[in-house]
C-alpha cells in the first residue's frame, strides 16, 4: 500500500466520521455504555476535530511534505502504540502518524476507549484490506522496534523500564492552565468555560489551574460557566462535585461554586475533576517566567498565548509534550 492509499483512505475515514450513519450512532452509544465519560456529546467533539484538524487533504498534504514523507518504507518497523483512555480517540494522532509514515502500527488500546478504536481501524480494514498488514490490534506488545506509551505519572515508570532498550516516546501527566488579566470579554469567557468543561476537564489541554491578578472579579467568570450546569445531572461528575464540595465544607476551605464547578485557591496546576484551581499575581512576567519549563504543562491559554476556545483544537503538527512524533518515525528509517 503506497502513500497516496494510505493518504486517501485517512481523508475518507475523516468524512466517515462526521456523517450521520446509524451505525456509527450505534458505536457512539456502545462507547457510552462502555464508558460514561464518553458521552455523545463529546465523542462527537472528539470526531469533528480529528476530521477538520487532522484529515483534511490540506493538512495530510503539508505534513506528508513537510517530512518528506516516501511513497514506500521499504524495511517497515513495528511500533507498539500504548493508548491512553481519558478522551475519546486520544491515541488517534499517534496511529495516524505511524499509519501515514509506512510503518506498521502495533496498538494496545485502553480498556475505556477500546469500542471507537477498533471500530476506526476495522474501518479502514473494510475499505481495504491491506490494512490489516499495517494496523494491528493487540494486548501485549510484544517484538517490536519502538513504542509510543502514554500514561500516568506512576505507569510512566513502567514504560521505561520495559521499554528502555528501545527507542521510545514515553508521556506522562500533563495538564494545562490560563492566564488572565480581568479584561476578557464575556465571548472569550465562555469560550474559557469549554476549555476547562469540554469532556468533563479529562484532557491534557483541558484549564486545570488559572492565574487571575489581584483584586480579580469572579462573578462574569462564573455566569460564563453556567453553560456547563448540566454537569450536574452526570452521575459520575455528579459524585466527584458532592465529594469535593464536602471536602471543603468539612475542612472549612473557601471555595465559590458555578454551580457544577468548584473553584478553589490552590498552587497546583492539577486539580481534581469538577474543580478548577486559581492563583492570583502581581506580576503577569513573573506568572510567565514560573510556567516556562515546566514540563507538565501542555499548553496555556490567554490574550497572548493560544486562544480562548481553542485549547481541544490541536492542529496536524500540535505534537503532544511537544515531542515531535513524525521525526521520531522517519529517523527509524536511517
Amino acid at each position: 500500500m503506497n502513500l497516496n492509499n494510505r493518504k486517501d483512505l485517512l481523508i475518507r475515514l475523516g468524512a466517515y466520521m462526521t456523517n450521520e450513519e446509524e451505525a456509527l450512532q450505534q458505536v457512539k452509544l456502545n462507547a457510552f455504555l462502555e464508558n460514561n465519560w464518553f458521552t455523545t456529546e463529546f465523542i462527537n467533539l472528539a470526531l469533528n476535530n480529528i476530521a477538520t484538524n487532522f484529515l483534511q487533504p490540506l493538512q495530510l498534504d503539508n505534513l506528508i511534505s513537510k517530512y518528506h514523507l516516501p511513497e514506500n518504507v521499504e524495511h517497515p518497523k513495528r511500533i507498539g502504540i500504548v493508548m491512553a483512555g481519558n478522551i475519546p480517540l486520544v491515541g488517534f494522532h499517534d496511529l495516524l502518524c505511524a499509519f501515514l509514515s509506512g510503518h506498521i502500527a502495533v496498538v494496545k488500546p485502553s480498556s475505556k476507549d477500546e469500542v471507537l478504536v477498533k471500530h476506526f481501524i476495522n474501518k479502514l480494514i473494510e475499505w481495504d484490506s491491506h490494512v490489516q498488514e499495517l494496523i494491528l490490534v493487540q494486548h501485549m506488545l510484544k517484538g517490536c522496534d519502538a513504542y509510543i506509551a502514554t500514561g500516568s505519572n506512576n505507569s510512566s515508570r513502567y514504560f521505561e523500564h520495559y521499554f528502555r532498550n528501545y527507542a521510545s516516546i514515553i508521556r506522562k501527566n500533563r495538564t494545562s492552565v490560563a492566564i488572565l488579566t480581568g479584561e476578557e470579554t464575556n465571548e472569550e469567557l465562555e469560550k474559557l468555560a469549554d476549555d476547562v468543561h469540554q469532556y468533563f476537564g479529562l484532557g491534557c489541554r483541558n484549564i486545570t489551574k488559572l492565574y487571575v491578578p489581584e483584586g480579580y472579579d469572579f462573578i462574569p467568570l462564573l455566569d460564563a460557566f453556567k453553560k456547563y450546569d448540566y454537569f450536574i445531572n452526570h452521575n459520575k461528575y455528579k459524585n466527584n462535585y458532592d465529594y469535593h464540595l464536602a471536602a471543603h465544607i468539612l475542612n472549612h476551605r473557601f471555595f465559590m461554586s458555578s454551580g457544577s464547578t468548584l473553584l478553589v485557591e490552590d498552587q497546583s496546576i492539577f486539580s481534581p475533576i469538577a474543580q478548577l484551581n486559581y492563583e492570583f499575581y502581581k506580576d503577569p512576567i513573573a506568572v510567565r517566567s514560573k510556567l516556562n519549563g515546566n514540563a507538565s504543562i501542555q499548553c496555556i491559554v490567554g490574550k497572548s498565548d493560544i486562544h480562548f476556545g481553542e485549547a481541544q483544537c490541536p492542529g496536524i503538527t500540535d505534537f503532544a509534550d511537544g515531542v515531535d512524533t513524525m521525526k521520531f518515525l522517519m529517523e527509524l528509517n536511517k
